[in-house]
């Protein structure tokens, strides 16, 4: 069973499926969870835009932590900066750096179009990591 997991959260409302399957997982395994959340920026010619205020990015994660933590799982947070195009990778190495043994994110389901231009991010996420990938549906 698993003893660390790393779920990957944004201010989606897809994550909180994430949030309440990691919490069930825990639960039952006795599981230790990070919730990771990446605040993150874009770069448009030679300026990085900031997508997500500071204040905004630590209410997803406190959220997130404090919605395991009330269940009665073992879980802290981790904050990181990062740029859009970063952020399969910065997952990946969060979840190497927690030596965790599954992955839990929720997709955001875009159009063909939308998925040419930009690869989803927890498609990278499962078809380059090492650890074991969950994607939960959103609701809906």
């Amino acid at each position: 069973m698993f003893h660390r997991i790393l779920v990957a959260v944004d201010d989606s409302p897809a994550s909180q499926s994430a949030i309440r399957t990691t919490t069930e997982l825990a639960f039952l395994s006795g599981a230790q969870v990070r919730v990771l959340h990446i605040d993150t920026s874009e770069v448009v010619y030679d300026t990085v835009i900031g997508l997500e205020d500071d204040a905004a990015a630590h209410r997803v994660l406190d959220s997130a932590v404090s919605t395991l933590r009330q269940a009665g799982i073992q879980a802290d947070g981790e904050l990181l900066d990062g740029l859009v195009s970063d952020v399969a990778q910065a997952v990946r190495e969060a979840a190497e750096g927690f030596d965790a043994d599954l992955i839990v994110v929720s997709p955001h389901h875009r159009s063909r179009l939308a998925s040419w231009f930009s690869p989803s991010v927890s498609i990278a996420i499962a078809h380059n990591s090492r650890t074991a990938v969950l994607l939960v549906p959103g609701q809906g």
